[in-house]
Protein backbone atom coordinates (compact mmCIF):
# COMPACT_ATOMS: atom_id res chain seq x y z
CA UNK A 1 0.00 0.00 0.00
CA UNK A 2 1.35 3.52 -1.21
CA UNK A 3 1.97 6.45 1.47
CA UNK A 4 -1.15 8.14 -0.77
CA UNK A 5 -3.86 5.24 0.45
CA UNK A 6 -3.13 5.72 4.30
CA UNK A 7 -3.95 9.49 3.93
CA UNK A 8 -7.97 10.03 4.83
CA UNK A 9 -9.73 13.37 5.64
CA UNK A 10 -12.40 14.07 7.94
CA UNK A 11 -14.48 16.93 9.44
CA UNK A 12 -13.75 17.97 12.55
CA UNK A 13 -16.31 17.53 15.46
CA UNK A 14 -15.89 18.44 18.70
CA UNK A 15 -14.82 14.90 20.20
CA UNK A 16 -11.91 16.22 18.55
CA UNK A 17 -10.84 18.95 20.18
CA UNK A 18 -8.07 18.32 22.31
CA UNK A 19 -6.18 16.68 19.36
CA UNK A 20 -6.59 19.53 17.55
CA UNK A 21 -5.18 21.55 19.99
CA UNK A 22 -2.42 19.32 20.59
CA UNK A 23 -1.58 19.23 17.32
CA UNK A 24 -1.65 23.03 16.84
CA UNK A 25 0.75 23.64 19.92
CA UNK A 26 3.31 21.58 17.90
CA UNK A 27 3.01 22.65 14.95
CA UNK A 28 5.58 24.42 12.51
CA UNK A 29 3.11 27.12 11.24
CA UNK A 30 0.40 26.85 13.81
CA UNK A 31 -1.12 29.73 16.49
CA UNK A 32 -3.75 30.38 19.30
CA UNK A 33 -5.24 31.85 16.43
CA UNK A 34 -6.59 28.03 15.50
CA UNK A 35 -6.96 26.76 18.85
CA UNK A 36 -10.58 25.73 19.11
CA UNK A 37 -10.93 28.09 22.08
CA UNK A 38 -10.24 31.12 19.80
CA UNK A 39 -11.98 29.66 16.41
CA UNK A 40 -14.94 29.00 18.45
CA UNK A 41 -15.98 32.39 19.92
CA UNK A 42 -17.69 33.36 17.50
CA UNK A 43 -19.18 30.14 16.10
CA UNK A 44 -22.39 31.45 15.38
CA UNK A 45 -21.36 33.49 12.40
CA UNK A 46 -19.75 30.38 10.35
CA UNK A 47 -20.97 27.05 9.37
CA UNK A 48 -17.61 25.82 10.18
CA UNK A 49 -16.17 22.96 7.89
CA UNK A 50 -12.86 22.16 9.18
CA UNK A 51 -10.99 19.23 8.28
CA UNK A 52 -8.25 17.02 9.83
CA UNK A 53 -6.03 15.01 7.78
CA UNK A 54 -4.35 11.46 9.13
CA UNK A 55 -2.19 8.98 7.70
CA UNK A 56 -3.24 5.98 9.06
CA UNK A 57 -4.52 7.21 12.78
CA UNK A 58 -2.18 10.16 13.28
CA UNK A 59 -2.84 13.38 12.49
CA UNK A 60 -0.73 14.70 9.75
CA UNK A 61 -2.22 18.03 8.91
CA UNK A 62 -5.20 20.36 9.93
CA UNK A 63 -7.28 22.79 7.88
CA UNK A 64 -9.68 25.63 9.72
CA UNK A 65 -12.60 26.35 8.06
CA UNK A 66 -16.04 27.38 7.34
CA UNK A 67 -18.40 26.34 4.17
CA UNK A 68 -20.70 28.89 2.28
CA UNK A 69 -22.52 26.32 0.08
CA UNK A 70 -20.12 25.02 -2.73
CA UNK A 71 -17.11 27.29 -1.34
CA UNK A 72 -15.04 26.55 1.51
CA UNK A 73 -12.77 29.19 3.32
CA UNK A 74 -9.73 28.82 5.22
CA UNK A 75 -11.23 30.61 8.06
CA UNK A 76 -12.93 33.80 7.22
CA UNK A 77 -13.38 34.72 11.14
CA UNK A 78 -9.31 34.09 11.09
CA UNK A 79 -6.84 36.78 10.17
CA UNK A 80 -5.13 33.80 8.33
CA UNK A 81 -5.26 30.14 7.49
CA UNK A 82 -4.18 27.10 5.05
CA UNK A 83 -2.62 24.01 6.22
CA UNK A 84 -1.28 23.45 9.81
CA UNK A 85 1.49 21.44 9.52
CA UNK A 86 4.09 19.89 11.86
CA UNK A 87 8.00 20.41 11.17
CA UNK A 88 8.18 16.96 10.17
CA UNK A 89 6.39 16.44 7.11
CA UNK A 90 8.07 16.60 4.34
CA UNK A 91 7.38 17.90 0.64
CA UNK A 92 5.87 14.27 -0.40
CA UNK A 93 3.72 14.02 2.45
CA UNK A 94 2.41 17.94 1.51
CA UNK A 95 1.61 16.21 -1.77
CA UNK A 96 -0.47 13.54 -0.59
CA UNK A 97 -2.04 15.61 2.17
CA UNK A 98 -2.91 18.42 -0.62
CA UNK A 99 -4.42 16.24 -2.99
CA UNK A 100 -6.32 14.47 -0.35
CA UNK A 101 -7.73 17.33 0.53
CA UNK A 102 -9.16 18.48 -2.24
CA UNK A 103 -10.46 15.29 -3.42
CA UNK A 104 -12.06 14.96 -0.31
CA UNK A 105 -13.85 18.43 -0.89
CA UNK A 106 -14.78 17.83 -4.19
CA UNK A 107 -16.77 14.31 -3.23
CA UNK A 108 -18.63 17.02 -0.98
CA UNK A 109 -20.09 18.86 -3.12
CA UNK A 110 -17.36 21.74 -2.79
CA UNK A 111 -16.47 23.37 -5.94
CA UNK A 112 -13.87 25.51 -4.82
CA UNK A 113 -11.50 26.41 -2.32
CA UNK A 114 -9.85 29.84 -0.87
CA UNK A 115 -6.83 30.07 1.11
CA UNK A 116 -5.59 33.04 2.76
CA UNK A 117 -1.81 32.49 3.35
CA UNK A 118 -0.47 32.16 7.15
CA UNK A 119 2.34 35.02 6.50
CA UNK A 120 5.87 33.50 7.07
CA UNK A 121 6.70 35.45 9.86
CA UNK A 122 4.54 33.51 12.21
CA UNK A 123 5.84 29.92 11.30
CA UNK A 124 8.46 28.48 13.31
CA UNK A 125 10.06 26.43 10.34
CA UNK A 126 9.95 26.85 6.57
CA UNK A 127 6.34 26.18 5.60
CA UNK A 128 5.76 27.73 2.15
CA UNK A 129 4.93 23.80 0.42
CA UNK A 130 0.92 24.58 0.25
CA UNK A 131 2.24 27.94 -1.83
CA UNK A 132 4.27 25.77 -4.19
CA UNK A 133 1.04 23.10 -4.45
CA UNK A 134 -1.28 26.08 -5.08
CA UNK A 135 0.99 26.94 -8.22
CA UNK A 136 0.88 23.47 -9.09
CA UNK A 137 -2.87 23.31 -9.37
CA UNK A 138 -3.42 26.20 -10.70
CA UNK A 139 -4.67 28.36 -8.17
CA UNK A 140 -5.79 32.05 -8.79
CA UNK A 141 -3.87 34.46 -6.86
CA UNK A 142 -7.16 37.42 -6.27
CA UNK A 143 -5.69 39.70 -3.74
CA UNK A 144 -2.32 40.04 -1.48
CA UNK A 145 -2.24 42.31 1.34
CA UNK A 146 0.90 43.74 2.87
CA UNK A 147 1.90 43.76 6.56
CA UNK A 148 4.27 46.51 7.25
CA UNK A 149 6.90 44.57 9.73
CA UNK A 150 9.82 45.40 12.22
CA UNK A 151 12.41 42.59 12.16
CA UNK A 152 13.54 43.02 15.86
CA UNK A 153 17.26 41.55 15.18
CA UNK A 154 17.79 44.61 13.40
CA UNK A 155 18.85 48.53 14.90
CA UNK A 156 15.45 50.19 15.04
CA UNK A 157 15.00 52.83 12.46
CA UNK A 158 13.30 55.16 13.54
CA UNK A 159 12.57 58.11 11.24
CA UNK A 160 12.60 62.24 12.53
CA UNK A 161 8.66 62.35 12.76
CA UNK A 162 9.00 59.25 15.72
CA UNK A 163 11.64 60.74 17.15
CA UNK A 164 10.14 64.10 17.62
CA UNK A 165 6.58 62.15 18.44
CA UNK A 166 9.06 60.19 20.92
CA UNK A 167 10.12 63.47 22.71
CA UNK A 168 6.97 64.97 22.67
CA UNK A 169 5.51 61.88 24.66
CA UNK A 170 8.03 62.37 27.27
CA UNK A 171 7.67 66.19 27.04
CA UNK A 172 3.91 65.68 28.36
CA UNK A 173 4.53 63.15 30.93
CA UNK A 174 3.15 60.37 29.81
CA UNK A 175 2.83 56.67 30.82
CA UNK A 176 1.88 53.42 29.37
CA UNK A 177 0.64 51.10 31.44
CA UNK A 178 -0.51 46.98 30.80
CA UNK A 179 -3.92 46.24 31.92
CA UNK A 180 -6.26 43.49 32.18
CA UNK A 181 -9.53 45.05 31.14
CA UNK A 182 -10.52 46.72 27.69
CA UNK A 183 -13.42 48.49 28.34
CA UNK A 184 -11.46 51.75 29.23
CA UNK A 185 -10.15 51.65 25.77
CA UNK A 186 -12.73 50.53 23.93
CA UNK A 187 -15.78 52.70 25.40
CA UNK A 188 -13.34 55.69 25.22
CA UNK A 189 -11.04 55.53 22.54
CA UNK A 190 -11.39 52.72 19.98
CA UNK A 191 -14.91 52.70 19.66
CA UNK A 192 -15.87 56.74 19.03
CA UNK A 193 -12.54 56.41 17.14
CA UNK A 194 -13.82 53.99 14.11
CA UNK A 195 -17.23 55.30 13.91
CA UNK A 196 -16.51 59.01 13.58
CA UNK A 197 -13.25 57.87 11.02
CA UNK A 198 -14.46 55.28 9.11
CA UNK A 199 -18.27 54.42 10.20
CA UNK A 200 -17.25 51.41 11.55
CA UNK A 201 -16.81 48.88 14.70
CA UNK A 202 -13.87 47.01 16.20
CA UNK A 203 -14.26 43.19 14.57
CA UNK A 204 -13.91 42.35 18.56
CA UNK A 205 -17.06 43.37 20.34
CA UNK A 206 -15.88 44.58 24.00
CA UNK A 207 -17.79 40.88 25.30
CA UNK A 208 -15.90 38.98 23.24
CA UNK A 209 -12.67 40.57 23.32
CA UNK A 210 -12.40 40.00 27.27
CA UNK A 211 -13.72 36.37 27.05
CA UNK A 212 -10.45 36.03 24.69
CA UNK A 213 -8.57 37.82 26.84
CA UNK A 214 -9.49 35.29 29.90
CA UNK A 215 -9.02 32.21 27.42
CA UNK A 216 -5.72 33.34 26.47
CA UNK A 217 -3.66 35.98 29.02
CA UNK A 218 -0.35 35.16 27.83
CA UNK A 219 -1.64 36.06 24.28
CA UNK A 220 -3.73 39.06 24.22
CA UNK A 221 -2.42 41.76 26.11
CA UNK A 222 -3.49 45.75 26.40
CA UNK A 223 -1.53 48.71 26.61
CA UNK A 224 -2.90 51.96 27.40
CA UNK A 225 -1.40 55.39 27.17
CA UNK A 226 -2.39 57.86 30.22
CA UNK A 227 -1.67 61.44 30.86
CA UNK A 228 -2.67 62.64 34.11
CA UNK A 229 -4.23 59.25 34.78
CA UNK A 230 -6.60 60.15 31.62
CA UNK A 231 -6.43 57.05 28.70
CA UNK A 232 -5.31 59.04 25.41
CA UNK A 233 -4.15 55.88 23.54
CA UNK A 234 -3.68 52.09 23.57
CA UNK A 235 -3.09 49.21 21.69
CA UNK A 236 -4.52 45.53 21.61
CA UNK A 237 -1.62 43.15 21.03
CA UNK A 238 -2.03 39.78 19.29
CA UNK A 239 1.27 37.85 20.88
CA UNK A 240 2.61 34.32 19.53
CA UNK A 241 5.61 32.67 19.93
CA UNK A 242 7.51 34.57 17.09
CA UNK A 243 5.54 38.12 16.68
CA UNK A 244 3.66 40.51 18.21
CA UNK A 245 1.04 41.85 16.51
CA UNK A 246 -0.93 45.52 16.49
CA UNK A 247 -5.05 43.90 16.45
CA UNK A 248 -5.85 47.56 17.20
CA UNK A 249 -4.24 50.68 17.52
CA UNK A 250 -6.01 54.00 18.49
CA UNK A 251 -5.49 57.48 19.95
CA UNK A 252 -7.70 60.23 21.17
CA UNK A 253 -7.98 62.52 18.33
CA UNK A 254 -8.16 65.47 20.58
CA UNK A 255 -4.59 65.08 21.85
CA UNK A 256 -2.85 64.75 18.75
CA UNK A 257 0.09 67.01 19.75
CA UNK A 258 0.89 64.44 22.53
CA UNK A 259 2.86 62.03 20.21
CA UNK A 260 0.87 59.21 22.47
CA UNK A 261 1.40 56.68 20.07
CA UNK A 262 4.68 56.89 18.80
CA UNK A 263 5.59 57.36 22.43
CA UNK A 264 3.66 54.15 23.27
CA UNK A 265 5.12 51.91 20.27
CA UNK A 266 8.66 53.28 21.65
CA UNK A 267 8.04 51.77 24.34
CA UNK A 268 6.97 48.21 23.31
CA UNK A 269 9.58 47.68 20.86
CA UNK A 270 12.46 48.60 23.21
CA UNK A 271 11.09 47.40 26.46
CA UNK A 272 8.12 44.73 26.17
CA UNK A 273 8.37 42.58 22.71
CA UNK A 274 12.22 43.42 22.73
CA UNK A 275 12.73 39.61 22.75
CA UNK A 276 10.49 39.22 19.34
CA UNK A 277 11.58 37.83 16.17
CA UNK A 278 8.84 40.34 14.21
CA UNK A 279 6.59 43.14 15.43
CA UNK A 280 3.56 42.96 13.21
CA UNK A 281 1.37 46.32 12.69
CA UNK A 282 -0.74 44.57 10.35
CA UNK A 283 -2.04 45.98 7.00
CA UNK A 284 -2.80 49.34 5.40
CA UNK A 285 -4.45 48.26 2.71
CA UNK A 286 -7.71 48.89 1.57
CA UNK A 287 -10.15 48.08 -1.50
CA UNK A 288 -9.02 44.30 -0.99
CA UNK A 289 -5.43 45.24 -1.28
CA UNK A 290 -6.00 47.65 -4.20
CA UNK A 291 -5.29 50.56 -2.17
CA UNK A 292 -3.23 52.01 0.40
CA UNK A 293 -3.40 54.35 2.84
CA UNK A 294 -0.33 56.23 2.73
CA UNK A 295 -0.19 58.24 5.48
CA UNK A 296 -0.52 54.62 7.60
CA UNK A 297 1.91 53.38 5.92
CA UNK A 298 4.23 56.19 5.79
CA UNK A 299 3.44 56.23 9.49
CA UNK A 300 4.39 52.77 10.21
CA UNK A 301 7.72 52.37 8.19
CA UNK A 302 8.85 55.45 9.62
CA UNK A 303 9.56 52.91 12.73
CA UNK A 304 11.27 50.87 10.46
CA UNK A 305 8.61 48.36 9.40
CA UNK A 306 9.00 46.89 5.69
CA UNK A 307 6.89 45.00 3.76
CA UNK A 308 5.66 41.06 4.24
CA UNK A 309 2.96 40.01 1.93
CA UNK A 310 0.04 37.97 2.43
CA UNK A 311 -1.20 36.11 -0.33
CA UNK A 312 -5.16 35.10 -0.95
CA UNK A 313 -5.75 31.85 -3.33
CA UNK A 314 -9.09 30.40 -5.11
CA UNK A 315 -7.83 26.87 -6.14
CA UNK A 316 -11.04 24.59 -8.21
CA UNK A 317 -10.78 21.02 -5.96
CA UNK A 318 -11.04 19.08 -9.31
CA UNK A 319 -7.54 20.42 -9.70
CA UNK A 320 -6.10 17.50 -7.23
CA UNK A 321 -5.90 15.81 -10.52
CA UNK A 322 -3.29 18.03 -11.55
CA UNK A 323 -0.84 16.83 -8.46
CA UNK A 324 -1.13 13.02 -9.86
CA UNK A 325 1.98 13.09 -11.45
CA UNK A 326 4.14 15.66 -9.78
CA UNK A 327 6.48 13.70 -8.18
CA UNK A 328 9.28 11.82 -10.33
Amino acid sequence: MSKSENIRVVKYTSDKKEAWNAFVKASKNGTFLFDRDFMEYHADRFVDFSLMVYENEKIVALFPANRNEEVVCSHQGLSYGGLILSAKEKYKSCVFIFRALLCFLEQQGVKTVEIKEIPSIYALFPSDEILHLLFLCKAELYRRDGLSVIEMKNDLMFGKSRKSGVKKGIKNKLNVKEVGAFDTFWNEILIPNLRKKHNAKPVHSLEEITLLKERFPKNIRQFNVYKDEVIVAGTTIFESQRVAHSQYISKNSENNDLGSLDFLHDYMLKNVFQEKDYFDFGISNEAQGTKVNSGLQFWKESFGARMVTQGFYRVKTSNYKLLNEVLL
